[in-house]
């Protein structure tokens, strides 16, 4: 049988279904790489990972970049309140009382002829720092007992489970009512500490079906295989895999903790005077809410404000990092 020539503009690829199809020399080509794309998927050659794939989302995404917005000016007026508020927050004056805005005084005053603009500004600080603490220590201690519950399993998660569901038994609003009325604290430790005493639980059990999840895949059994310790696979090979729905959920839980603290001040066992809270001055302008419905309006409004953007920024974020969704 004669030979066939060799033509080097057409080549063989196969179709992956056990046939085969005649390309071009330039088509061939192009199904190895994209016209103008970087080799590898990613800058420089190097294929994208999750976390770059997310902020390349997140900087695209409206509602991210408006609640970021609003976030940063919180953060902003919280560590620095005095550039946009003049004066103190405890100083009121009788004779202004339930007066309307006036110079110096866009919002108004409340009851007590404190000015409603300052109050409402130094009151970020109180919410901002009760729900990144708030935030940061349920976090870290749900995803230390979670993830080594989902780990190593046995005894220690069986523990963990019982223990969360007793947890999870206990209303929020109740148990501060019945732990913080005891307390004589006026700081926001005791506060802090209560959210995450009852915080704690939800973050583990996501941060154990995370760890679950992840131990079972290949890598960690190659990392096994190889010697690496128990605390290398968990630090090295878990964790950054398994982090990525406890960050979700503890963004959106960030809102509900400056809720949370604003409600039990309103009950009146969470912060109380002198301390400045959005929920202490919602509490005190509630009889007055005929005769000064500004001094309402303007802390409850930061209050919605604040939350909402927490919420949204954690939907975005939850977006940007569930494979799912792509």
């Amino acid at each position: 049988m004669p030979e066939q020539p060799y033509e080097p503009e057409g080549v063989i690829a196969g179709t992956g279904m056990g046939g085969a199809m005649d390309l071009g020399a330039s088509e061939a080509t192009t199904l190895e790489k994209a016209p103008g794309a970087p080799p590898g998927g990613g800058p420089a050659g190097r294929p994208r990972s999750l976390w770059s794939d997310a902020w390349r989302d997140l900087r695209r995404n409206p509602v991210f970049l408006l609640s970021a917005l609003v976030i940063l000016f919180l953060v902003f007026i919280s560590l620095w309140p005095s550039a946009i508020a003049s004066g103190s927050p405890l100083s009121c004056d009788l004779a202004k009382s339930q007066d309307g805005p006036g110079p110096g005084a866009p919002f108004g005053y409340d009851g007590q002829g404190c000015n409603v603009y300052t109050r409402t500004v130094y009151g970020a600080r109180t919410s901002v720092t009760v729900g990144v603490l708030a935030t940061l220590g349920v976090a870290v201690l749900g995803s230390v007992l979670g993830g080594l519950a989902g780990y190593f399993g046995g005894w220690w998660d069986a523990l963990l489970s019982r223990t969360t569901d007793i947890f999870f038994a206990i209303p929020v609003v109740l148990g501060g009512l019945v732990l913080l009325s005891v307390v004589t604290s006026n700081t926001v430790w005791p506060v802090i500490g209560f959210m995450v005493l009852l915080g704690w639980p939800q973050i583990s059990r996501i941060a154990r079906g995370s760890v679950i999840t992840a131990r079972q895949h290949d890598y960690v059994q190659a990392a096994r295989a190889l010697g690496a310790s128990d605390s290398r696979i968990l630090l090295r090979h878990i964790a950054p895999n398994a982090v990525a729905p406890v960050i979700v959920v503890a963004t959106i839980a960030l809102g509900t903790y400056i809720s949370l603290e604003a409600t039990l001040s309103y009950l009146g066992v969470g912060l109380k005077p002198p301390s400045v809270s959005w929920g202490i001055d919602i509490s005190a302008a509630s009889p007055y809410i005929r005769n000064a419905p500004h001094a309402l309006l303007w802390p409850s409004g930061a209050l919605a404000v604040t939350v909402l953007a927490f919420i949204m920024l954690g939907d975005a974020v939850r977006d940007a990092l569930d494979p799912k969704l792509r």
